[in-house]
């Protein structure tokens, strides 16, 4: 027998290997990306923990309790998320700032972002008429609504906890520090999952608060995590690299800025989340068994969701720093090293909502067994294999949603995905209150219109539109030129 020979000789193999060395090791590359979005996966992945959890005690108390904290808490949230979207886009004005080596003006975006965020905190608590509003219009079930409300009232007024602390993580993810953030995350969960159970139960002397328990809790596991941020960010190493006293002032040219790449994803966080908190009312109004079902599968799909709005944020802050120097081609490779990990995180919760539903499901089964259970469970266990069909298409959208943003297109990316959303609400109305159909035609529904959100998402990426936008002039000496394929400037 003749041996085989390889079939590459080694110029080819130096070839490949150097290719793979770049693929992996270089500027934008897959080592780069996970050093940069692992802590914030993370991080995220905590923000989970304690929102998973909340619901998972407060199952144990009923499915009713479970339903009103997934709607209280989407609500609640919902009058924060403009202001949110706004202030978030501080990360990519940090990142290319610091790309475009100008580190003294990182802290006064921060700054602006700390005003808007303070000057908001009235306006929202004003909103609370209108969320109570909400509950009752949307005809939820009365055994829900009570609770309902209970947690929606604490979580509001502790709104301002979750603006500074968004702030304050724009600005260690857009610096590259996103252990930072992970840290925080952390602290915040420990904290969260303790009070939660101590003041839900009543263990340990707590009196048993039940649903209210649940608010203060994540209210104080929020104020510790906000705490983490702010004793490094006003500490001395970061205070003295980016002047955060001298930056700590207001600046109109940094807040025109702001407003002006940030409103888009502002109003798009809004009108999304709006949407979708919409959706779950609607759907939480077939009845108690769909409520719970549908507040099941989505307590679920944020274990799969959440964590990759990390790896989001990763490229967002990647893509903005090589924008920023003014490097379309690096920044390209930083979103596609961010795309594979998208998808090995997509992947493994693809095969956990396909093969193992009834494990999933039955977690959230109540500490006495019920009738109203044993007609959630089946229904769960459906949505959640559906559910496996658009984990993918999540990932698509996350990853090229954040490299759009980063560049600065914010515009586009808000209008596609609002209306989206909003035709989604608009079907999702016709087909429950006027033509009553079952809940599973509906959910499947809602799963074709999540992949073609994602579609579009890619197709807006691969025009390229996005390389020929700048956000950050390149006044200032010592910033990179750019030399891989840049060919036109906007400043602003």
């Amino acid at each position: 027998m003749r041996e085989k020979t390889p079939c590459c000789d080694d110029g080819k193999a130096k070839y490949v290997n150097i290719n793979l060395e770049k693929h992996f090791h270089g500027p934008g590359g897959i080592q780069e990306m996970v050093a940069m979005a692992l802590p914030m996966v993370a991080s995220n992945a905590c923000e989970t923990v304690m929102t998973f959890t909340d619901r998972l005690f407060l199952s144990r108390l009923g499915p009713q309790q479970m339903s009103a904290a997934m709607g209280g808490g989407l609500t609640c949230f919902l009058m924060t998320t403009f202001v949110l979207g706004l202030t978030g886009y501080t990360t990519a004005l940090v990142a290319q700032y610091l790309g475009a080596n100008q580190k003294n003006r990182c802290a006064v975006a921060v700054t602006q972002a700390l005003i808007i965020s303070i000057l908001a905190y009235p306006v929202i608590l004003a909103t609370r008429p209108l969320g109570l509003w909400l509950f009752e219009v949307m005809d939820i079930p009365a055994e829900q609504l009570i609770p309902q409300k209970q947690y929606f009232n604490i979580l509001l007024s502790g709104a301002l906890i979750g603006l500074l602390r968004n702030t304050l993580s724009c600005f260690f993810s857009g610096i590259g520090k996103t252990r930072i953030v992970m840290v925080s995350a952390m602290t915040a969960m420990i904290v969260n999952v303790g009070a939660n159970y101590l003041l839900i139960f009543g263990k340990l002397g707590f009196p048993a608060l039940g649903i209210r328990g649940a608010a203060w809790g994540t209210l104080f596991g929020g104020f510790c995590g906000l705490a983490v941020l702010a004793g490094i960010y006003f500490g001395p190493a970061v205070r003295r690299e980016y002047n955060i006293v001298r930056a700590f002032c207001f600046d109109a040219g940094m807040m025109k800025k702001l407003l002006h790449f940030g409103y888009p994803a502002g109003v798009e966080f809004f009108l999304n989340l709006l949407a979708f908190d919409l959706l779950i009312m609607i759907l939480h109004s077939y009845n108690l068994t769909t409520a719970a079902a549908v507040t099941i599968v989505f307590n679920w799909d944020m274990v799969s969701f959440v964590p990759l709005i990390g790896i989001n944020i990763g490229v967002t802050s990647l893509v903005g720093r090589y924008m920023g120097a003014n490097l379309p081609d690096t920044a390209h490779r930083a979103t596609l090293s961010g795309l594979k990990l998208a998808w090995i995180y997509s992947f493994c919760t693809m095969i956990a909502f396909a093969f193992f539903p009834h494990i999933l499901v039955g977690l959230f089964r109540p500490q006495e067994e019920t009738a109203l259970f044993a007609e959630v469970f089946p229904m769960a266990v459906f949505m959640l294999r559906m559910a496996a069909l658009y984990v993918m298409a999540d990932a698509v959208m996350l990853v090229f949603g954040g490299a759009l943003r980063g560049a600065g297109d914010t515009f586009w990316a808000m209008c596609i995905s609002v209306i989206l959303h909003w035709i989604l609400v608009a079907a999702l109305f016709m087909l429950v209150r006027v033509w009553n159909v079952r809940p599973t035609v509906s959910w499947n529904v809602l799963c074709c219109i999540f992949m073609l959100l994602s579609t579009l998402f890619y197709l807006r990426y691969r025009q390229g539109k996005w390389r020929t936008l700048r956000v950050v002039g390149h006044e200032a000496e010592g910033v990179l030129a750019g030399t891989d394929g840049f060919h036109e400037t906007k400043n602003l």
